[in-house]
């Protein structure tokens, strides 16, 4: 289909437009503000817990499982130290159904593992012993390789840049131990386990193997200590796994941020029922359905807990604002397709569609392509477009927007 691309006009952008309000745009928080148009960061919510579906043993040879990604149908494991495999896990036998091993690696203390569609990145950056180590570093694996017996490991080796003091420290009280990263389109997101403050450190790093400095974004007070994460980057949503120094497991959600200013939206600490559980992964597809493991702890006779993973159903907390973002186009049965996306958007819908205009507007809010839809269904050609997140606009379905990542 022939698409007739136009410089869009002064009217198209600022039509509609109402005076924004900063505020609590969230209903289910205590302080929601039903006339605020704009998030501004500031709601607050009441203490809760959420109880766990389900509980499964996991086969002892993840007795020590550190981080958790979801892929294939399975939940993939590892252990936080010397084992050079990642397990396959199957989620409702906890049986382990795969073993990859990340040959030519070594696991000083593997912490974390994160994804993209070519790509998994383990995160050997375990520091709590005595908070000096100066060879910190992001194991990246070509997922097709994952299979064979020498598979082509890559390093991103990083710093951070307020870390200027090496020496020797106590076990368990630096600010620079990290067991939790995501990866996005370009950047790949570190979030420390400061023992003592009990706060978390956010920091971003290119995702491409080289030698970095971490750089600071922000400091979030979680009270306790961060032990995994994981992110649907297109819907804006982060979910941060840990528990406070008695072994009180918790999710910290963040949500309906700006871009990637992760403090800039929703903060919401959820308690997760399960006392004296050391719970050192998360993982999601979709941010309502969320899978939690924690590893063997054992003190005494007294506590024995084994390492198990748990399904946890989040939608009571965030299933209305996943529902609402792209609530007017679901309403008008309108379809928009792959997301992410590298070179090809489909946008199908009813006959309303026919004659609307379309915009794209980067993270910044520049409009960076423009158009009319010809037909029920329509290719756009987004190619050249830069990797990034993308609202897309359509005329005539006002308050609709679409978040889209654009892969490279």
């Amino acid at each position: 289909m022939k698409l007739y691309y136009t410089i869009i006009s002064f009217f198209l952008i600022t039509s509609g437009v109402q005076a924004q309000v900063y505020g609590c745009t969230d209903p289910m928080s205590m302080n929601y503000n039903p006339n605020a148009t704009v998030n501004n960061g500031t709601c607050t919510y009441a203490t809760t817990s959420v109880t766990p579906e389900s509980s499964v043993n996991l086969d002892g040879a993840v007795n020590e499982t550190s981080g958790l990604i979801l892929w294939n149908g399975l939940v993939y494991t590892h252990n936080d130290d010397n084992d050079i495999n990642v397990y396959g896990i199957d989620p409702v036998t906890g049986q382990i159904s795969s073993t990859l091993p990340v040959s030519g690696a070594t696991n000083v203390d593997w912490e974390d593992i994160a994804q993209d569609d070519a790509f998994i990145y383990i995160a050997d950056t375990g520091n709590n012993a005595h908070g000096n180590r100066t060879d910190l570093r992001i194991i990246r694996v070509n997922k097709t390789q994952l299979s064979n017996t020498t598979p082509q490991v890559e390093y991103i080796n990083f710093s951070y840049e307020d870390q200027t003091d090496f020496s020797t420290a106590n076990n368990n009280t630096t600010d620079f131990d990290c067991e939790a990263i995501v990866a996005g389109i370009n950047n790949i997101y570190i979030f420390t386990k400061q023992w003592t403050s009990q706060q978390t450190g956010i920091y971003s790093i290119p995702k491409i193997p080289g030698n970095y400095t971490a750089q600071l974004m922000g400091t979030l007070d979680v009270g306790g200590l961060v032990t995994g994460a994981t992110w649907i980057e297109q819907n804006n949503i982060i979910a941060l796994s840990g528990y406070t120094v008695t072994l009180q497991p918790f999710i910290y959600l963040l949500y309906d941020y700006k871009d990637t200013d992760f403090l800039s939206g929703n903060k919401r600490k959820i308690n997760v029922a399960l006392p004296f559980y050391q719970v050192e992964g998360i993982t999601t597809d979709n941010g309502i359905r969320y899978y939690l493991s924690n590893e063997h702890f054992q003190q005494g006779n007294a506590i024995n807990t084994p390492q198990q993973l748990h399904f946890v159903d989040l939608s009571e907390y965030v299933g209305q604002y996943l529902s609402v973002m792209n609530d007017t186009f679901a309403r008008a049965g309108i379809r928009i397709y792959p997301n992410p996306a590298a070179d090809n958007l489909y946008i199908e819908g009813p006959v309303s569609l026919i004659g609307q205009s379309f915009y794209i507007t980067d993270a910044t809010g520049k409009v960076i392509l423009t158009g009319m839809l010809e037909s029920q269904s329509s290719q756009l050609d987004i190619a050249t477009l830069q990797a990034g997140l993308y609202t897309v606009t359509i005329t005539g379905y006002e308050g609709g927007s679409y978040k889209l990542a654009k892969k490279p």
